[in-house]
């Protein structure tokens, strides 16, 4: 999706925007109407996920990959 300015532009496949076209036509509205229509019925229906909770640094490395890991982290 590429911005520019306030509005964005969307790729999709040759078929999809056909579909959309035809649709867009018989409901006599413009297809960039159509899909923030969609779009916006997708969003309000999807499960809202709460966000992750937040870790300290003492936890995120505690968690990595690297953990245990005899590093020599002292400054010079």
């Amino acid at each position: 999706m590429k911005a520019t300015g306030e509005e964005y532009s969307v790729s999709m496949p040759p078929a999809l925007a056909a579909e959309v076209q035809a649709v867009a036509h018989e409901e006599r509205r413009p297809p960039d109407e159509l899909v923030r229509d969609a779009v916006k019925r997708y969003l309000e229906q999807r499960p809202h996920r709460p966000p992750a909770p937040r870790k300290n640094l003492a936890q995120f490395l505690m968690e990595s990959p690297r953990a245990g890991a005899e590093l020599d982290l002292e400054r010079r």
